[in-house]
């Protein structure tokens, strides 16, 4: 994979829709993810006045619980339809949980606060529609990796602001948490590879083109004055990527307000390793760390 990114012109070289072939690209190179117990798909309305579309892949069995994802690619790329769908199907069937795939709407054509506003009213109907979904009175953990991180970690802090959902765990897999592009990770030579420091800038400036608000809590989560009382973290990072450090700080900040948090690194692997089964290494291990991590909060929060 070293190879296939030194050979890729960079990502700021693209327009938005000739990036998004490419995830077209790499899905097919995964290939189908395994059978699950059902699939639903739902259309959900935003407070536009638009509507995207979530993805309900449920286990065989009674679920242990409900995992929502929001799915990464700097918030302008990456697709429920894609590979996120065979993340989300290795998810079920690892933990038996039912699991919620978000296809927030993209940046630029839906810049900030559009992704976090779907993520927000895909929670909130989650949490209306547990009996129907058959997760009424299980635990819910949210997830994402990189900006689905970012979103992930939003709601966290959302919904202890307004009064819930409850949610029992957050899994944040290399998240962007702030807007610091100077931090020593995104310079490190070792880390520009399948993402750099200006594919980075180039992504915030489709999402967020208003530099002086990208330090809002809602667009940077790492910044809000107040961490305190949110749900026990995984945060999983990559050796060799930019957002090493900014992951790392996020994590140090939650400890300190006294969040409950497994910082854990994978060695040797760059970012979007997590997205990307049977193309980069790790993805097996990384999986099985995810899974062990949601099992393991659905457990300490099952409700009789």
């Amino acid at each position: 994979m070293n190879d296939l990114a030194a050979t890729a012109l960079p990502i700021e070289q693209w327009t938005p829709g000739i990036l998004r072939l490419g995830d077209m690209v790499l899905s097919g190179m995964s290939g189908r993810g395994p059978a699950v117990g059902a699939v639903r798909n739902v259309r959900l309305a935003g407070v536009d006045g638009g509507s995207f579309r979530v993805r309900v892949l449920s286990p065989s069995g009674d679920p242990s619980g409900v995992v929502v994802y929001f799915h990464g690619g700097g918030w302008v790329l990456g697709d429920i339809d894609l590979q996120y769908d065979h993340v989300a199907r290795d998810l079920v069937n690892r933990t038996d949980a039912v699991v919620v795939l978000v296809n927030y709407r993209k940046a630029p054509e839906h810049p900030f606060p559009t992704a976090i506003e779907d993520g927000w009213t895909a929670l909130r109907w989650i949490a209306e529609h547990a009996t129907e979904l058959g997760v009424a009175g299980t635990p819910l953990v949210v997830a994402g990796d990189s900006a689905g991180g970012n979103v992930a970690a939003v709601m966290t802090q959302w919904a202890r602001d307004r009064g819930g959902p409850r949610i029992d765990g957050q899994i944040l897999v290399y998240p962007v948490t702030g807007c610091d592009l100077d931090l020593p990770s995104f310079h490190a030579p070792e880390n520009q590879q399948f993402l750099d420091r200006a594919a980075m800038a180039w992504f915030w400036d489709r999402y967020l083109p208003e530099t002086s608000a990208r330090t809002s809590a809602d667009a940077s989560p790492r910044l809000a004055a107040d961490l305190s009382g949110l749900p026990p973290a995984l945060v999983y990072l990559a050796e060799y990527d930019p957002l090493h450090d900014d992951g790392k700080a996020y994590a140090d900040a939650l400890g300190a307000a006294g969040v409950p948090v497994d910082l854990v690194v994978a060695h040797g692997q760059m970012h979007g390793f997590f997205q990307m089964p049977g193309i980069l290494p790790g993805y097996d291990a990384g999986m099985a760390l995810v899974a062990d991590h949601i099992i393991g909060f659905l457990k300490e929060n099952h409700r009789d």
